[in-house]
């Protein structure tokens, strides 16, 4: 039987509990069901290749990312935003797993489902600085993040940049909700544990991040 576990740490003046919104499931996918997952996400990602992607400082991001479902997260020297296409094919995303959807309305919100999925490739030197996710239109809606591949050390912080942070590892299989309070908590990936897992092949990390982008 799957367990779901709640986070919970005590820091200097804030408790991660239940009530800010943040879970983290570990195991939440058994094997089978990442392998399954992970052969729909590279079918669809040869549709919809993964690319690097520029920040409006122009900085290349570390990570190559795609995006499944009605909308896409893009960065650009324009800035960050939504798109309803693929910025090098032109052609729209394609559609959200099943898999994840159904995840989503078990644990986000079964009335509205997601109309984005970004999806990031982590190669083993690939981060992710802090940072809040805000280009959506409404923040009541939570962000639902599923791991495949190789161990993330993630980092969770609060509302604000300055507060004190927390490192946990994200494995393969392993499901956290950024909801409520948490919805705007900074968050980011310190690095990867390159050969963690050989679900991937060549080796990485795939993280699936299920959003509400329009209003």
């Amino acid at each position: 039987m799957r367990r779901s576990l709640v986070i919970a740490y005590i820091w200097a003046d804030m408790t991660l509990s239940t009530t800010t919104g943040f879970r983290l499931l570990p195991g939440r996918l058994d094997a089978a069901a990442q392998a399954r997952l992970r052969d729909e996400v590279l079918a669809r990602a040869a549709r919809a290749p993964f690319v690097t992607q520029v920040t409006p400082g122009g900085r290349p991001m570390s990570v190559r990312t795609t995006s499944f479902g009605a909308l896409g997260w893009t960065t650009d020297r324009r800035g960050y935003r939504y798109e309803p296409h693929h910025p090098q094919t032109g052609e729209a995303w394609p559609d959200i797993p099943e898999v994840l959807l159904d995840l989503w309305a078990e644990l986000a919100d079964p009335a509205t489902p997601p109309d984005a999925c970004l999806v990031n490739f982590y190669g083993p030197q690939a981060r992710m600085s802090l940072h809040q996710d805000r280009d959506e239109a409404d923040f009541r809606f939570p962000v639902l993040s599923v791991s495949l591949g190789d161990t993330a050390v993630f980092r969770l912080g609060g509302a604000r940049r300055g507060d004190p942070t927390r490192t946990l590892k994200l494995a393969s299989g392993d499901v956290c909700l950024l909801a409520g309070e948490a919805r705007l908590f900074h968050h980011g990936v310190d690095r990867i544990l390159a050969g963690s897992s050989s679900l991937i092949p060549g080796g990485g990390r795939i993280n699936l991040t299920l959003r509400r982008a329009a209003p």
